[in-house]
């Protein structure tokens, strides 16, 4: 497509200039094909097409965006996202993880439920989509939704019919604070398993639940490894270093092997909770397992990686962002104090540069919480039992409307609609697809190459674990 072409398309897909330079009419649009359609939408570049099943097509794209909104001029950087397009005719999905995005075509709950289009929008900050130097500052809440709402009034021209918000975890407060700022944007939102840190030194729920998830003889056997393991501190930590070296891994960023053992060891029984389900409990090593047994449990369920420079680095931006506004968990871990040579020390501020560490802004979650329970419409949430990020969730209030709130019986971080009770699941789609315009039950495309996000790497949201 030449210069001017691309100029005159995107002008008549911004105004809908009916019949200007023969693009601007339904049948123009019916006609003009959607590759030259995206790349005309104003500061979007079609990076590459993937092939998928017909009846889709895959594009990874760019947009340039401001570092910072309040001054556009202060430079740009390039944000990627992608879009799995179903048809201009169909709803759109605006999906992100909360953390990168991934760059092959998958299809979220929501998108296979209303059938629809899906943009998946990598977050601020991390790579490649940061800007160069890295102004941490301008890694906020608005930002990111601000980031959101230009992608959206740059595709909207496109994909004029309702649009759905979602994604899970990170990705679901992402949604919410979004919407908190433009609530117009879409049409409704489906968060999942998406925690509200609403004031970040009150964090007694995270407590009570691990004194209350699955069976006494459950929690009784994930305390006992967890000593157990601080127990054999020398043996385990010299392997640790060994394995280290042998991997090229290092551990500036925490500080040292010792101190990310005990990071490791700490955060074993959220990763548990949050990743594995009741019936795993059998396959906790007992407090006589040999030390191979424990280390192989260890990497398992928490990862030998994670703790690393090498494994800490790509998730450096949610650790600022916790850091600065989001909040993070701390949880007192009792039955460890006299066994910590840190206690105290595993929070957010931990996990990257000292030179960046921010200070915390209390009143960032505040306001959200506020929104949702004054303000809040068209929100459904769903939530795990058993995930202890539901142990300080998002909570409708007397001016929420036209909202749900689900928690999956025995579920952990991978709930979802599919997971809730026949008559639970069924409201929930019900609310989801009137949201979207579409007649229920929505008729499913099959696609059997383009799978959904939870059949993909489970490690991709991973570092959420702590």
């Amino acid at each position: 497509m030449t210069r001017v072409r691309r100029a005159l398309l995107s002008m008549a897909l911004l105004l809908g200039l009916a019949g200007a330079v023969g693009f601007g009419s339904p049948a123009a649009a019916a006609t003009t094909d959607i590759r030259d359609q995206l790349e005309a939408a104003p500061g979007v570049t079609v990076l590459e097409e993937q092939p998928v099943a017909a009846p889709y097509r895959f594009f990874v794209l760019s947009i340039t965006q401001p570092v910072d909104h309040l001054r556009p001029s202060a430079g740009t950087f390039q944000q990627r996202f992608t879009v799995l397009h179903r048809g201009t005719d169909r709803p759109t999905v605006l999906h992100t993880t909360g953390y990168n995005v991934p760059a092959y075509a998958f299809r979220s709950e929501p998108t296979r439920l209303i059938d629809g289009n899906q943009l998946s929008v990598e977050q601020r900050f991390f790579t490649p989509s940061r800007p160069e130097p890295a102004d941490w500052s301008k890694l906020t809440i608005w930002q990111a939704a601000t980031d959101h709402h230009r992608i959206v009034a740059a595709l909207k021209p496109i994909y004029s019919q309702k649009w759905i918000s979602t994604g899970a975890s990170k990705g679901g407060m992402t949604s919410i604070y979004h919407r908190r700022f433009y609530p117009n944007d879409v049409d409704g939102t489906v968060a999942y398993v998406a925690p509200q840190d609403v004031v970040n030194g009150e964090d007694s729920a995270y407590d009570r639940f691990f004194t209350a998830v699955g069976t006494a003889q459950c929690r009784a056997a994930l305390d006992a490894v967890q000593v157990e393991a601080l127990r054999r501190r020398t043996e385990l930590v010299a392997r640790y270093q060994d394995w280290a070296t042998a991997n090229a891994r290092t551990f500036s960023v925490i500080g040292s092997a010792d101190k990310a053992f005990e990071f490791m060891v700490n955060g074993t029984t959220w990763a548990f909770w949050q990743y594995s389900l009741e019936s795993d409990c059998v396959d906790v090593p007992p407090a006589t397992a040999s030390s191979d047994d424990i280390w192989a449990w260890l990497d398992l369920i928490y990862g030998l990686d994670s703790n690393t420079d090498q494994g800490v680095s790509p998730y450096i931006p949610y650790y600022f962002q916790a850091s600065y506004q989001l909040g993070y968990p701390d949880v007192s871990l009792p039955h460890l104090a006299g066994l910590q040579h840190y206690r105290g020390q595993d929070r957010a501020q931990s996990y990257i540069p000292r030179e960046i560490v921010p200070r915390f802004q209390p009143l960032a979650m505040l306001d959200v919480d506020a929104w949702v329970k004054l303000l809040g419409r068209r929100l459904l949430f769903v939530y795990g039992q058993n995930d202890p990020w539901g142990a300080e969730p998002f909570r409708l209030g007397p001016g929420t409307k036209d909202s749900l709130t689900y928690t999956a019986a025995g579920w952990n971080h991978g709930a979802n609609i599919s997971r809730l009770t026949a008559t639970e699941a069924a409201t929930a789609t019900a609310a989801l697809q009137r949201w979207a315009g579409v007649p229920a039950p929505a008729a499913l495309t099959a696609a059997a190459s383009i799978p959904s996000l939870d059949d993909r790497d489970p490690a991709l949201d991973r570092r959420y674990s702590r």
